[in-house]
C-alpha cells in the first residue's frame, strides 16, 4: 500500500516517452526503464555484506527487460512537481479489489431497515428525520395511523425538506413548545412549497389581519395555510356576505373561529338558516317540541331534531315527522302561549 501511495503504477507516464526507472542503492531496488507490464521490488537488509548485495543486484539486474545497456532517459525527481501530477492521475482503487481478513472483520454495517412495519418506532433509530420530529414533541403514533403520512416522513431529509419549514412556523410566530402538537396534526405541511406557505401569510396580511393575528389562528387551525389563496377568499366573502358583517366585523370572526376557514360549511349553512328565520317561529316550534318532550338536537343521541328541518318544513311535516302529533294539537298549544 505504501509503495502504491509514493509511485506510479505499471506503464503510468509521467510525461509522453517517459517511464518510472529504478534507482539502485544498498537499501531499494527498482526495475528499470521500459518495463511497462509489471513492477519487481527488493528489499535490501543493510546489515548483509557487501558482497552479498553487489551479488543479488546482478541477479536482479539480469532479469530487467530490455536491457541495462540500452541508452538511459532522463528520469524525473519523484519529488518534483511533475511526478506529483503523475500521481494526482491515480484512478482511485477498486471497490473489489480483494482485502485482508483483518481489514474485512473491521467493517462495521449498519443495521438493516425492516422492509415493512406496523409502527414508526421501529425506524426511528435509523432516521435522523424522525428523530428530531420525535425531540420537538411530535407523536409518531398519531401519524403512523395514516400509511401515507408514515410514507411522507420516512422519505423527507430534516435538513433540506423539513428545516426551512420550521424556520418559517417560528417566523410566523409558533412557540417551540407548541411545534409538536402543531405537526402531530398538520404533518402534510411538509409536503407544501414554502413560497406557497408564504404566499398564503402575504395575502391574510392583505386582508389587515396583523401577525399576531395569523399565529393566532394557525395554532387553533393547523391546516390554515395548506388551503389555497383562492379558497381563503372565498370563504371570508361567504361569511361577509351571508351574515351581512362588515370586514372589522368578518375578520373579528375568523380570528375568534379560525375553523370556519377550514371546516365544512354544511353545518354553519344549517345553523344560518335557523339565525335568518323568524325568531318567533322557531320559539313556537320548540316550545311545542319540548311541551311534547322531543325538543332533541344532539344528533348523537336518538330522536334528533334536525335545526334544518324545524324551521324550514311546513307545519304539516314539523307535525307529522318531528312532533308526532296533528297540526290541530299543535295549533291548540299555540293558543295557549
Amino acid at each position: 500500500m505504501q509503495l502504491r501511495k509514493c509511485f506510479p503504477r505499471a506503464g503510468k507516464t509521467l510525461l509522453p516517452g517517459f517511464f518510472a526507472q529504478p534507482q539502485l542503492s544498498s537499501d531499494d531496488c527498482f526495475l528499470r526503464s521500459g518495463f511497462k507490464t509489471y513492477w519487481t521490488s527488493s528489499v535490501w537488509n543493510s546489515s548483509q555484506s557487501t558482497n552479498s548485495s553487489s551479488q543479488e543486484i546482478k541477479c536482479a539486474q539480469n532479469t530487467l527487460l530490455p536491457s541495462v545497456n540500452e541508452p538511459s532517459q532522463k528520469i524525473p525527481s519523484f519529488d518534483s512537481e511533475l511526478s506529483l501530477e503523475g500521481l494526482d492521475d491515480l484512478p482511485p482503487l477498486s471497490p473489489l479489489q480483494p482485502i485482508s481478513e483483518e481489514e474485512a472483520v473491521q467493517i462495521i454495517a449498519d443495521p438493516a431497515l425492516p422492509p415493512s412495519s406496523f409502527t414508526l418506532r421501529d425506524y426511528v433509530d435509523h432516521s435522523e428525520t424522525l428523530k428530531k420530529l420525535v425531540l420537538l414533541g411530535v407523536d409518531l403514533s398519531k401519524i403512523e395511523k395514516h400509511p401515507d403520512a408514515a410514507n411522507l416522513l420516512l422519505r423527507l431529509d430534516f435538513e433540506k425538506d423539513i428545516k426551512q419549514i420550521l424556520l418559517f412556523l417560528k417566523d410566523l410566530g409558533i412557540e417551540d413548545n407548541q411545534l409538536g402538537t402543531f405537526l402531530t396534526k398538520n404533518y402534510a405541511i411538509f409536503s407544501e412549497d414554502l413560497e406557497n406557505l408564504k404566499t398564503r401569510v402575504a395575502y391574510l396580511l392583505s386582508k389587515n389581519f396583523s401577525k399576531v393575528d395569523i399565529a393566532q389562528m394557525v395554532r387553533n387551525a393547523p391546516f390554515l395555510l395548506s388551503f389555497s389563496v383562492e379558497r381563503l377568499d372565498n370563504r371570508l366573502g361567504f361569511f361577509q356576505k351571508e351574515l351581512e358583517l362588515s370586514v372589522k366585523k368578518t375578520r373579528d370572526l375568523v380570528i375568534r373561529l379560525p375553523r370556519l376557514l377550514t371546516g365544512s360549511l354544511e353545518p354553519v349553512k344549517e345553523n344560518m338558516k335557523v339565525f335568518n328565520s323568524r325568531l318567533f317561529k322557531v320559539k313556537e316550534r320548540h316550545l311545542f317540541l319540548a311541551y311534547l318532550g322531543r325538543a332533541q338536537y344532539d344528533p348523537g343521541k336518538p330522536n334528533y331534531i334536525s335545526l334544518d328541518k324545524l324551521v324550514s318544513v311546513p307545519d304539516e311535516i314539523f307535525c307529522e315527522e318531528m312532533a308526532k302529533a296533528s297540526v290541530q294539537d299543535f295549533e291548540k298549544f299555540l293558543k295557549t302561549l
